[in-house]
């Protein structure tokens, strides 16, 4: 259930919010994975930070998807330094 919330989201470009922990985010994804331990994680840049963390789906509840709040997706194409 989680796997298609998160792939519409990322397709969407849409933020999403969820309870990870004992704090509440919201995300930008981008990416569904498995992590080297065989779990299943999401990638995703924090609201108002150039961070991109990933996220253990065993620790994400109350998974909403932000449908107004759209995104586009910050990819380093050139490097910053010359």
């Amino acid at each position: 259930m989680k796997s298609n919330v998160f792939a519409e989201a990322i397709s969407n470009r849409n933020k999403v919010s969820f309870n990870y922990g004992l704090s509440e985010l919201v995300i930008e994804p981008y990416y569904l994975s498995r992590d080297k331990y065989g779990k299943k994680v999401v990638y995703g840049k924090l609201n108002c930070s150039n961070e991109i963390r990933k996220f253990e789906y065993d620790k994400i509840y109350n998974l909403k998807v932000l449908e107004l709040h759209h995104f586009s997706p910050i990819i380093p194409i050139l490097p910053i330094y010359n």
